[in-house]
């Protein structure tokens, strides 16, 4: 039995999402809080499976409260927000920095999406509340030696691959690249629906370099970060980004794979790998490939994942040339150039 506590300071709300959750023979909503300062009282108590976190609420907001739970009693979070304006998701996203593992919009039209809204929002309360959460430490950022980017004319491409614990990873490594990097960059994060324009401005203000929401059409630009929107595969043809909806792969859409297999095509020996942290596959035997193809590959170690199943599929391949801690991949990558 899974046991959930709901916090939300709106009643509705958490009738919404216990109705939801507990028409699962195998969930419980063991408790309900109106706020973050009684759910970070009562996690303690209840010692729950998973918490849905909703973002704003008097006495103490999301954000705060999933800091001091990650802090003092690590639970499998996933924040919940009532809207996609931009403010609301940045400070979403700064609490999947915190320690939440995913970021959901609050469910709207139940009466007639019910059936579509309970199986999706049920699977992702199985698949998270599985994952074991340890204590978040201050990460610390390691200097990186960028001197050789300056006599370098390069032509080669990062495609990145992440999905649980990815976005906190992704500005680790993207922060640590300066904005003279002589290369482009591609990434596949697997997010929830309608949520990759808020990735991208959440990293924009990580970062020196410039990040897009991936168009059809678009080239690759050395200095250029672009990420695949929700619900699309992105594909490389040559130096253009190709946008397509043909079937999820792993269950995914953007899947890695398709990335990867689409870079080792176009880019071979050019091509720089890069799997981060995520459960399940997706991502290994595009790694095989790009590896296959003379390009160089590094995958996340599982000491800094906060789900080791994506580059420990890679690894059980062979499709790996680094496996590296996260806060020596922005080395590694310079260094490959």
């Amino acid at each position: 039995m899974i046991r959930v506590l709901v916090v939300d300071d709106s009643s509705m709300v958490r009738k919404v999402l216990t109705d939801l959750l507990e028409s699962d023979p195998d969930i419980m909503v063991i408790g309900e809080a109106v706020n973050g300062r009684e759910a970070v009282i009562k996690v303690p108590i209840l010692k729950p499976d998973l918490i849905t976190m909703d973002i704003v609420m008097p006495v103490m907001d999301g954000l705060t409260a999933v800091e001091q739970i990650m802090a003092e009693n690590p639970t499998p979070i996933i924040v919940f927000t009532a809207t996609l304006k931009k403010d609301e998701i940045n400070v979403a996203f700064q609490s999947i920095q915190a320690g939440a593992l995913e970021v959901l919009e609050k469910p709207k039209n139940i009466i007639n999406n019910f059936t579509e809204i309970r199986n999706e929002l049920v699977k992702k309360i199985k698949f998270f509340a599985n994952i074991k959460i340890h204590k978040r430490l201050p990460s610390t950022l390691k200097n990186v030696d960028t001197s050789k980017l300056i006599r370098i004319a390069s032509n080669k491409l990062i495609a990145i691959g992440a999905s649980v614990g990815g976005p906190p990873a992704l500005v680790t490594i993207l922060k640590q690249l300066p904005a003279n990097f002589p290369a482009g960059v591609v990434i596949v994060q697997h997010i929830a629906r309608g949520f990759s324009k808020g990735l991208v401005d959440w990293l924009n203000r990580s970062t020196e370099l410039e990040v897009y929401e991936a168009k059809l059409g678009q080239n690759v630009r050395a200095g250029t970060v672009l990420v695949a929107p929700s619900d699309n595969h992105l594909l490389l043809q040559n130096d253009k980004i190709i946008l397509e909806q043909s079937p999820p792969i792993h269950n995914c859409r953007p899947a890695v794979d398709v990335l990867f297999e689409s870079v080792a095509k176009y880019y071979g020996e050019r091509a720089i790998g890069v799997l981060l942290t995520g459960m399940g596959s997706d991502g290994a035997q595009g790694l095989k490939a790009i590896q296959r193809s003379g390009g160089f590959t590094i995958a996340q170690n599982e000491e800094t994942c906060v789900v080791y199943g994506m580059p420990k599929s890679a690894i059980a391949l062979d499709a790996v040339n680094k496996e590296l801690a996260l806060n020596d991949i922005p080395q590694a990558i310079i260094d490959a150039l």
